[in-house]
C-alpha cells in the first residue's frame, strides 16, 4: 500500500485515503478461480452487485476499473 500510495499521491487519513486529484491507474495481477464483470446498481445510498449463490461463502475481491 504505501507504493501505492506515493505513485499516485494518495493521503492516508482516519483509515481512509484520500484522493489528492491525480487520475492514474495502478495495475492489479490476480489469480483466482472465476471472473464476472458486473456494473453496480443503486441501492439507497449505496452500490450492490449480486453474485452466483454458490460464491456464497467465497472470498472475493471487487476492483473498481471506471
Amino acid at each position: 500500500m504505501v507504493a501505492l500510495e506515493s505513485e499516485i499521491g494518495l493521503k492516508e487519513t482516519s483509515g481512509k485515503l484520500k484522493d489528492t486529484g491525480k487520475s492514474l491507474k495502478a495495475k492489479f495481477g490476480l489469480y483466482g478461480e472465476e471472473m464476472i464483470e458486473k456494473e453496480v446498481k443503486p441501492r439507497g445510498n449505496n452500490g450492490r452487485i449480486y453474485l452466483p449463490q454458490d460464491w456464497v461463502g467465497k472470498l472475493v475481491k471487487i476492483i473498481r476499473i471506471d
